[in-house]
């Protein structure tokens, strides 16, 4: 959503009529995952895409309709069908798509403010139920007028678990109402920004936050060398802190939405930095360093308390093994694992 979001505000603001197409369910080889979107207003402009180009022509066409007409429409393609050959889906997969007409219920304010927060939408259902939503943040009053129908207590109960994972999903439901036996709810979630912490504003660290940046990580720099923190070196960090780690962590907060990097090889900022962070939820920990300076650490950290289950969660020597030596080729491997590990990837091979 934040790929098309700018586009949606201007030609809101001009007067068009957008129709959103949301990707709600994939099976096999389909190249856009479910909540991918697409936005096409009345003049046929679109942005955004559902599948990589494979049915985008067709969906406009099916945004175009829904346009006129205001009617919700969930589409279908898949390789058994001959549609599916026509608007080049022939390399495999199934991908289903909700077209509608887009309406904000204050989900670009909550998107503005890096809010997290939850649009429900029925998807599969009675004719009149489908496309009807609720906005669920995970901090304020849900809105919405799903919330005014029997799902209410059922979609409040479901929700605080799905901010954490991250993937959209869709849900079924039955009720014992007459004549609403079925309703698949699909749940499209909005994260706040991941944030990166990286301790020691080092030349990897100045890389590192260009690609990490890239990826819509709110970045963190944390060095009390104020010949090294400096923002001529590193202009586009989103926050700079000349701190200890043990001051700047604890303010910055380490959230399972966090992750945490140490570069300085200098154990007085590295550990410190490291018995947080091990002790925290955050989603990644890594450490710079070779294995035989890795396993000094792990010595250290052992003798000041850590358990070997916190150490387990330490990625180090830090990043994928790309055979990488220049700063950049460094910062590369790392963040290639540390999306890796936020995508649930398992790392096996660490060297």
């Amino acid at each position: 959503m934040q790929e098309i979001l700018t586009h949606l505000e201007i030609w809101q603001a001009r007067g068009d009529t957008v129709a959103l197409a949301t990707v709600i369910n994939t099976w096999g080889s389909s190249p856009r995952a479910p909540g991918a979107k697409m936005a096409v207003n009345q003049h046929g402009e679109m942005i955004g895409s559902v599948s990589g180009g494979c049915v985008e022509g067709a969906v406009v066409e099916e945004a175009l309709a829904v346009i006129r007409t205001g009617r919700p429409k969930l589409l279908h393609y898949g390789v058994a069908d001959e549609e599916a050959w026509q608007v080049g889906l022939a390399c495999g997969g199934t991908i289903e798509i909700l077209v509608e007409r887009f309406q904000d219920f204050g989900l670009k304010d909550y998107l503005r403010q890096d809010k997290g927060v939850i649009l429900a939408t029925v998807v599969r259902g009675p004719e009149h139920w489908l496309g009807v939503k609720a906005l669920i943040p995970a901090e304020g009053e849900p809105t919405g007028p799903l919330l005014a129908t029997l799902l209410r207590d059922q979609l409040l109960q479901d929700t605080p678990g799905l901010l954490n994972q991250g993937a959209a999903i869709t849900h079924h439901y039955a009720l014992p109402a007459e004549g609403l036996a079925e309703v698949d709810v699909f749940f499209d979630i909005f994260r706040s920004a991941p944030r990166l912490v990286i301790i020691g504003a080092v030349h990897i660290a100045s890389e590192l936050v260009h690609f990490a940046r890239r990826f819509g990580f709110c970045t963190y720099v944390v060095d009390p060398r104020r010949a090294f923190a400096t923002r001529d070196r590193f202009p586009h960090v989103d926050n700079l802190r000349q701190q200890w780690p043990d001051e700047a962590l604890p303010e910055i907060g380490l959230t399972p939405n966090t992750s945490v990097v140490v570069l300085s090889h200098d154990p007085k900022l590295d550990d410190p930095a490291l018995k947080l962070a091990l002790s925290s939820p955050v989603f990644y920990v890594g450490a710079l360093g070779s294995p035989k300076t890795h396993a000094k650490r792990v010595e250290r950290l052992l003798a000041e308390g850590l358990t070997q289950a916190q150490l387990d969660r330490l990625h180090a020597p830090i990043g994928l093994n790309i055979g990488g030596r220049s700063p950049a080729e460094i910062a590369l491997s790392i963040m290639a694992e540390m999306v890796a590990v936020r995508n649930g990837k398992q790392i096996v091979d660490r060297k």
